[in-house]
């Protein structure tokens, strides 16, 4: 990744009202030593979604939830590789998909094109519909639904994560939750600044090995759906090779089409 100041280095000295905590710099070979984020102690209430942005962004922190899980597997206890992540300006997301696609599209999914697996269809075009809500305001609207008791994620904890953008998350912590679908995650960052430049996303969760993202931006026709699935086939085949009834048209229809929710699973 390129070099950058590392703001939580700093935490302790920067001013920023936080609720008790813990730094993690824990990294599978043990050879890194700067911190990757910042993480609550306990549970996140309503509120401390949009309070973490309003901090920590004029220092160069963005917010995340991290999600434990049954297991209650939190990021100290994560398989994080940043010694092993490149950067995801140094990818091409319309190339990273191709090759995923050509390397795991079943015949079937591509042949109502009248072509096969390596058929990549490109990718999906910016929506014709404009969003209702910015990107920010929709993200933290979501934050709102996913913590509590009774939330999405009840349980999940808020986090500081060193980053440029949401979509660089994931690769600025060394996060493996796809690894044994990819292993350098900055080729899955550099898809998601595509998708937020297109559908409007922020990264919202992270599990161990599952990833949500707000869309402010969604397919609004059957077309523009079918063609950002493809997009999700290549990106996690498990969201439809494992999920009922195996179909991307009817993942398009049922998962994407005016969906401001996408969620990601890899096995």
């Amino acid at each position: 990744m390129a070099n950058l100041p590392n703001p939580l280095a700093s935490l302790a000295t920067s001013g920023l009202r936080l609720p008790p905590g813990s730094l993690v710099d824990t990294t599978t070979d043990g050879t890194w030593h700067e911190p990757l984020l910042w993480y609550a102690d306990g549970p996140a209430t309503h509120g401390t979604w949009r309070e973490l942005r309003a901090a920590g962004r004029p220092v160069g922190l963005l917010p995340v939830l991290i999600d434990g899980g049954r297991r209650e597997e939190w990021p100290a206890d994560w398989d994080l590789a940043p010694e092993h992540t490149s950067y995801a300006g140094d990818h091409d997301a319309g190339e990273v998909l191709a090759e995923y696609w050509q390397a795991n599209a079943p015949e079937e999914i591509a042949a109502g094109d009248g072509g096969g697996a390596d058929d990549w269809p490109g990718l999906a075009p910016v929506p014709a519909a404009e969003g209702r809500d910015a990107p920010d305001d929709l993200a933290a609207a979501i934050a709102e639904e996913c913590v509590g008791p009774d939330g999405w994620y009840a349980g999940s904890r808020a986090a500081l994560v060193p980053a440029r953008r949401s979509a660089d998350i994931p690769a600025a912590i060394g996060w493996t939750g796809p690894v044994n679908y990819e292993d350098d995650t900055a080729r899955l960052s550099a898809v998601l600044r595509s998708w937020e430049d297109r559908f409007g996303i922020r990264v919202v969760v992270l599990g161990f090995d599952t990833l949500t993202v707000s869309v402010s931006r969604p397919p609004t026709t059957l077309d523009e759906a079918r063609a950002v699935a493809a997009e999700h086939y290549a990106f996690c085949p498990d969201n439809i090779d494992q999920n009922p009834p195996y179909d991307l048209d009817a993942y398009a229809r049922k998962s994407v089409l005016g969906q401001e929710i996408w969620t990601f699973w890899w096995d």
